[in-house]
């Protein structure tokens, strides 16, 4: 399998690139009101409303630093219905891939689902040190889920 990696911080990341629709430089964002501080806001892509998250927020509190290796990267959120939709991420240092088979990351040994960052995956290693994967269906708690991504109207 096939993963981009980046950085949050210091540390290394890593995203299967089977759930990654495509990497573009920033984009310029209409800022949301009245949403998690961490949702950098929306943008059109193809004609499609794209919400879009800053990871480094998320984690650390911090917006990620502007630098060229800097993307927004759109993957394929599970959202309600049959479909998936886009969901964007702004991601520090997103320029690299690495190969890995699923059986080379194995459990991190902490709780992340009751330590309020249920995204992240487990854990292999390599000369960078440990690189946590990200599991993009669990980024969004259930109440930003349903504001950006609300229900179709029937």
């Amino acid at each position: 399998m096939l993963f981009l990696l980046f950085q949050i911080g210091e540390d290394h990341y890593a995203l299967d690139t089977s759930q990654v629709a495509v990497v573009l430089s920033l984009v310029k964002l209409k800022q949301m009101p009245a949403t998690a501080p961490w949702v950098a806001g929306v943008f059109t892509y193809r004609g499609q409303s794209v919400p879009v998250i800053d990871l480094s927020q998320l984690a650390l509190g911090r917006p990620a630093q502007r630098r060229l290796s800097t993307r927004t990267v759109l993957v394929h959120y599970p959202a309600p219905g049959p479909d998936s939709r886009l969901l964007g991420l702004i991601l520090e240092k997103a320029s690299e891939i690495m190969r890995r088979e699923p059986s080379e990351f194995r459990d991190s040994g902490l709780d992340h689902d009751h330590g309020g960052a249920p995204y992240l995956g487990p854990v292999t290693d390599d000369a960078r040190g440990l690189i946590q994967s990200v599991k993009i269906q669990d980024l969004l708690p259930p109440a930003v889920r349903a504001q950006l991504f609300p229900p179709a109207e029937q």
